[in-house]
């Protein structure tokens, strides 16, 4: 497959500004840019297609830019939903530091800032040299505008539109940009900026958009949220174990459409992982594949061996051979039954619902069928102390071979 075709291939490519955009991917050097708004001090997992989208595009030959908006995210791109809280300069000052530092880390591309070129941009210049190319009209015909019509949308946040093309025109003048990528919802922006750059510099100019499908659930909810929330790319906001048990329990239905869009692994890997998939599913080997590649592709293959290392630990119930911070990896992601230090092991059963009543608990107790951070205890009256914290005032209790709970001492 060439590369374009590649790319549709892995369910990559939503719509396209231009059918010539096909051959100067094919057989071109584009420079081309991707943005985001430092809403956060860290990207996350569902960002991720997307920066994986450019590390594509570089090893085919072509120059990725990433633009972090240090002007726009005072704005704030238009939601469906409903007005952006706005974020305080310090609070942005601090994500856009984060952001460049963790992606010139992860990815090594070469970062932009729009606050550079719109900070001492006057009013009157904006509303002369830019808002004059702008059609309200078509500007209310936009999506996201148009859904946001009846709630009502702020002068503030419909700028956006003009703003993201002014980056556009910028990038282009400035680096000979010649695409930007973004999201589907990001069409009307994208298409804006191409009308701004044809406007002021011409119509033979040559200027390109893509937009990628967005990544959902297989329910259609937004992808990257776990139990304990956001999926973050940090591994300080998500532990590289928490990150592959999230990939791990992908559904089905989507492990392999996953494996193609975040990931490097081959047609042929792919279609061998889809076989495994139909004919053997209770052996998850294609989400094990989605989990590793993710995890070793951000954090190294060290940060790989100790996920799996948690993830065998816990199944085989071997808690006490993990470290101080595999103990810590291991509990942070799940969900938490407070229960009062102190009380006997039959009771703390009781209360947190394991068992139905003291004597159900005495018998599995008995019956060698509960274990505390993998050890098995046998007296139903043992004392739940902090003698027994595994890590981050928690025990991990287990019933039988499959029934794990997460008790918080307080």
């Amino acid at each position: 497959m060439e590369l374009f075709e590649e790319l549709q291939w892995r369910g990559l490519v939503n719509d396209v500004t231009s059918p010539d955009l096909e051959n100067e991917i094919n057989n071109g050097e584009l420079t081309f840019y991707i943005g985001t708004d430092p809403t956060a001090d860290s990207l996350h997992i569902g960002h991720y297609s997307s920066l994986l989208m450019a590390k594509r595009l570089q090893k085919h030959g072509h120059h990725p830019i990433m633009l972090v908006g240090g002007a726009t995210g005072f704005i704030g791109d238009p939601k469906a939903t409903g007005e952006r809280s706005m974020l305080t300069p310090e609070v942005l000052q601090h994500n856009y530091d984060a952001l460049h530092k963790q992606i010139s880390e992860l990815f090594g591309f070469q970062m932009v800032n729009n606050l550079d070129w719109t900070k001492d941009l006057s009013i009157i210049d904006f509303l002369r040299d830019y808002g004059k190319f702008f059609n309200v009209t078509y500007m209310l015909n936009k999506e996201t505008v148009r859904k946001r019509l009846e709630s009502g949308i702020s002068y503030t946040e419909f700028s956006y539109m003009i703003l993201q093309s002014l980056d556009f025109l910028h990038l282009l003048e400035e680096y000979n940009c010649q695409m930007q990528i973004g999201g589907q919802d990001q069409w009307g922006n994208i298409t804006s900026g191409l009308e701004l750059i044809r406007k002021k510099k011409g119509a033979d100019v040559k200027a390109y958009g893509l937009t990628m499908p967005l990544i959902t659930k297989a329910d259609g909810t937004k992808f990257g949220k776990s139990e304990s929330g956001t999926v973050w790319l940090d591994p300080e906001k998500t532990s590289p174990y928490d990150l592959y048990q999230f990939l791990f329990n992908t559904e089905d239905e989507k492990v392999v459409e996953y494996l193609k869009k975040l990931t490097f692994l081959s047609p042929v890997e792919i279609d061998e992982l889809e076989k495994a998939k139909e004919n053997a599913a209770h052996e998850r080997r294609a989400q094990k594949a989605l989990a590793a590649e993710v995890v070793r592709d951000l954090h190294g293959q060290e940060a790989l061996d100790t996920a799996l290392a948690i993830t065998e630990a816990l199944f085989r119930g071997k808690l006490q051979e993990l470290t101080p911070d595999q103990r810590h990896q291991a509990v942070a992601p799940m969900e938490k039954t407070e229960v009062k230090m102190g009380l006997p092991l039959e009771d703390v059963l009781v209360q947190t619902g394991i068992a139905k009543s003291k004597r159900e608990a005495r018998e599995w107790t008995k019956g060698n069928s509960i274990a505390i951070n993998g050890v098995k205890v046998t007296d139903p009256m043992h004392i739940v102390s902090d003698e027994d914290i595994y890590a981050d005032d928690c025990v991990i209790l287990k019933k039988g071979k499959k029934n794990q709970f997460c008790l918080q001492l307080v």
